[in-house]
């Protein structure tokens, strides 16, 4: 792959603690356009608390996020860190769709609603715009035939398709998946990944966290295992998966994960 000389995130020694816990410790992270990575570790590793980060959703401690090359998310003021406006962040938000493990659909809006409300309040578009966009999504979703359907009406895949198609909507530069089908029923799990690999296979740079080693391993160009807050092994997605891979640690992980 061949790679801008620019990153389209980076994070710089990124630091975050809960309390006494050290969620992240130090991180640096490039990612470029076009890119898939996927990150995975045992639960509390530090995993959704980075794309949140990201994501501006959590306040880092220490560090520099850049995005596009710039630094952004945050100002100083008398010597303390401080989020940059909102107006500011909301624009960064705007670039940057996120998917979460629950689906946080808005229970009185229709599908199409759901999908038009980005678009409009934050891209200030036109409700005949708006619509026009999600009609789009929901397409590339397989979901038109649900567009007038409340969120009730809808199972586990379809409503986590629709949160997809919600965050495409905004037409980001990178999108962030968080265990997105950790709260599925088994059968559901594939039309999500369904969805997320179409649009890997169209060109989307995205950071996954998940525990699905098979999706890891077919969709990501790298793989980031991360343990304590910290990358503990960083490797191309064939490489990481090969059966030479000699880190006891990730072995003894991906044994009781694949068992």
């Amino acid at each position: 792959m061949k790679k801008d000389k620019i990153p389209l995130i980076e994070l710089k020694n990124i630091y975050k603690k809960f309390g006494d816990i050290v969620a992240i410790n130090n991180v640096n992270l490039k990612l470029y356009k076009g890119e898939k990575l996927a990150i995975i570790g045992p639960s509390g590793s530090g995993k959704s608390t980075l794309l949140r980060t990201i994501n501006f959703l959590e306040q880092i401690d220490k560090g520099q996020i850049f995005f596009e090359g710039k630094e952004v998310g945050y100002i100083y003021k008398k010597g303390k860190r401080i989020l940059d406006k909102p107006k500011k962040i909301c624009a960064l938000r705007a670039e940057i769709g996120m998917v979460f493990q629950h689906f946080h659909l808005f229970p009185h809006m229709t599908v199409l609603e759901n999908v038009m409300e980005g678009p409009k309040t934050v891209r200030k578009k036109t409700k005949e715009e708006a619509k026009a966009i999600a009609l789009d999504m929901l397409a590339k979703m397989g979901l038109l035939d649900k567009k007038n359907v409340y969120p009730a009406c809808l199972s586990g895949g379809q409503k986590q398709r629709v949160a997809i198609a919600r965050a495409l909507a905004m037409k980001p530069k990178l999108m962030l998946f968080d265990e997105p089908t950790s709260a599925l029923d088994p059968e559901l799990v594939g039309e999500v990944f369904e969805a997320i690999k179409k649009l890997a296979q169209e060109g989307m740079t995205m950071i996954i966290v998940t525990h699905q080693m098979g999706f890891a391993r077919e969709m990501a160009d790298r793989v980031i295992f991360m343990e304590n807050g910290s990358f503990l092994v960083e490797a191309k997605s064939k490489e990481f998966f090969s059966s030479k891979a000699s880190n006891s640690r990730i072995k003894t992980f991906l044994q009781k994960i694949l068992d």
